[in-house]
Order: structure tokens, then sequence, then C-alpha cells
């Protein structure tokens, strides 16, 4: 005969407030003396990961959307989890350990492609039909450099979204350290250490003046035959006026200059209304402006500038991006320290 069923007391199950757990009910994370903070991984790697690419706790902080506080708590957990110290504070500046090297060359793409599942997923079943792709170049490496190439790309890739951001070198740089420009074209004279860079063309330094100058009737112009003439140039913060002033410095040639503007097509204008002469690079120079502007190499004095591509040392490049750049030169990447990480120069 079966023992009948005594009815459950609620009051015996319900557990008093403030009552403590049993030892039962503990997280498993807890039993083995592991330290979650919100019991995501996921959350601590991303929170290393950003802190490493950026720089700082508080710009890691900015990106994510999160406390300071939080990105700390984060980090703290991941080197208690692995049992080893991933960063160093000094001051402002935030260095990685051996051993937070070698973690951030594993998590770095697992984050970053982790953040482009989504876009890289349908970009594999549906083929480049569809994604964006940001680049980051000067007024002149969109001007002259990057036509032919976006038609091409427009043609084989009609639905990815292009962007061309017309920005100068500087803002190229921040732009690719947020990561808000998959790579960017151009010219680049000092390359940063968090910074890769391949050069693709090069391009000589042409001295320009209008037809009927002086100096027009010269087959060799010397650097102090310049001196007596006023010079257009670009803005003293672009890189261009530098590189003309440090030529001029070093070899102890006094010059003048007439006008500061930037573009080269309103310096060539200009020029070509006799308000002076100017050192241009040969990306500018057309077959038309042989009918207006004389024209002359200055290699002998000033260096060649080369254009290609820029890019953050370990961003993570989607199947738009490459197929870009192997327009610009096929197995451009291969062999290439695009992938290492770098430091950041922020």
């Amino acid at each position: 005969m079966k023992k009948p069923v005594e009815p459950l007391d609620k009051a015996k199950v319900v557990r008093r407030r403030g009552a403590k757990k049993p030892v039962g009910d503990e997280p498993a994370a807890s039993k083995g003396g592991r330290f979650y903070y919100k019991g995501n991984r996921l959350k601590q790697l991303r929170a290393f990961v950003s802190v490493v690419k950026l720089g700082s706790l508080t710009r890691a902080a900015e990106a994510l959307y999160l406390s300071q506080p939080t990105i700390s708590l984060q980090l703290q957990a991941l080197e208690r989890e692995l049992g080893m110290s991933l960063l160093e504070r000094r001051r402002r500046r935030i260095n990685l350990t051996n051993a937070g090297e070698a973690l951030y060359e594993l998590a770095r793409p697992l984050i970053e492609g982790w953040e482009t599942l989504d876009k890289d997923f349908h970009t594999k079943v549906k083929g480049l039909h569809g994604g964006r792709l940001t680049i980051a170049a000067g007024t002149s490496t969109i001007q002259y450099l990057l036509p032919d190439l976006v038609r091409r790309f427009r043609e084989l890739f009609p639905a990815v979204k292009l962007q061309l951001a017309n920005v100068t070198g500087k803002d190229g740089m921040a732009l690719l350290r947020a990561d808000d420009a998959d790579f960017a074209v151009g010219s680049m004279l000092d390359v940063p250490n968090d910074i890769a860079w391949a050069p693709v063309h090069h391009y000589d330094p042409m001295l320009i003046m209008p037809l009927n100058h002086p100096l027009a009737s010269k087959d060799r112009i010397a650097l102090e035959d310049l001196s007596a003439y006023g010079l257009i140039l670009p803005p003293q913060r672009l890189s261009t006026y530098r590189l003309v002033d440090l030529v001029f410095q070093q070899r102890q040639v006094p010059y003048q200059v007439a006008i500061e503007v930037g573009g080269w097509d309103v310096i060539k204008e200009y020029v070509a209304m006799g308000m002076g002469i100017s050192i241009v690079t040969g990306i500018c120079i057309t077959e038309a402006d042989g009918e207006r502007l004389a024209v002359r190499n200055m290699k002998q004095f000033f260096p060649q500038r080369s254009y290609g591509v820029v890019m953050r040392k370990g961003k993570f490049l989607s199947a738009e991006a490459r197929a870009f750049i192997d327009l610009i030169r096929p197995g451009l990447l291969t062999h290439r320290d695009y992938d290492d990480p770098g430091h950041s120069q922020r």
C-alpha cells in the first residue's frame, strides 16, 4: 500500500530573503577559484583588444560605450583567469607584456572577425554583391590616381557602397587608427610604428611656370635660379611645403613664397596666370598642361614622391578592401607586415 504524498509546505521550500545559498548552488566558475567579471570572456577580450588598439582605458571605454572602471575590471578578470600580467601601466602609456603580445595576436582577429561576422557571412554567401568600403585619401590622390581604380571596382562590384574620405594625411591616420577607414591611399614621408606602408607609384618633382617665363627658355635650371621668383605652394601644414622648405634649407638657397593655396589644379591655374612658379608632384601633370605651362623635371634637387596603400598594422581587411587593393597591384598584400601588430602612436 502506497504511502500518501505529503502536501508541499511552501514555507519550507521558499528560502528566506537574506539566507545563504547552499554550497552546491554556487556557480561552477567560482568552485575552481576562477574570477569572471560578468562571466563573459568575449567582453574581456574585446576590452583588452580595444585598450591595446586605442592606447588607453579611457579611449577604449568611449569606443565600447562603457565606463572606465568596467574596462579595468574586465582586464583584471582576464589577467586572473590566465594567471599572468598582460599590460604594464606607466603614467599615461600602456605597454604590452610578452604574454600580452601573444594574447593580442590571438585575440585581435577573433574580436575583429566577430564584429564583422554578419557582413562577412553575407559577403561569403553572396560574393562581393554588398558591403561597404571606406578609403581615406587626399585631394590629389582622389583626383588623379583613384578614378580609373574606382571605375574598375564599380564595374566589378556595383553593389558595394564605396566611400572616399577626402582628408589630409594627419586626419587620414586618425581614421585608420579609429577603424573608420579600411585603408588609405596616398603619399607618406614618415611611417609610424603602428602603420604599414606599401608604395606603388613613384612620381618626380616638377617645376611649372608660364610658357613665357624667363626660366622656360633654359634647358638646365639650378635651384639658385628659383630664388628670384615667388613660389606658389600648398599650405605649410602639408608635407609638400615642408619638403620644399627642407631642400632649400639644406642647400642654403634663399627662396620666397608668393602664395599659399591648396589643390594642385588651383596652383596650376595661378601659375598659368603668371602669379608665380611652383614645385609640384608629377602625379598632377597631364598632357593638357603642356598647352599653357612649361614643365621641367627637378629630381636632381627634390626627392620622388611615392603613392601607395597605407593601413593600420593588424587591421582585419574585409573582402571588399582586399579586392580594391588587388586592383591597385595584384599580390601587394603578400609577404608584407600589414598584419603585424604595432604600438599606437596616438
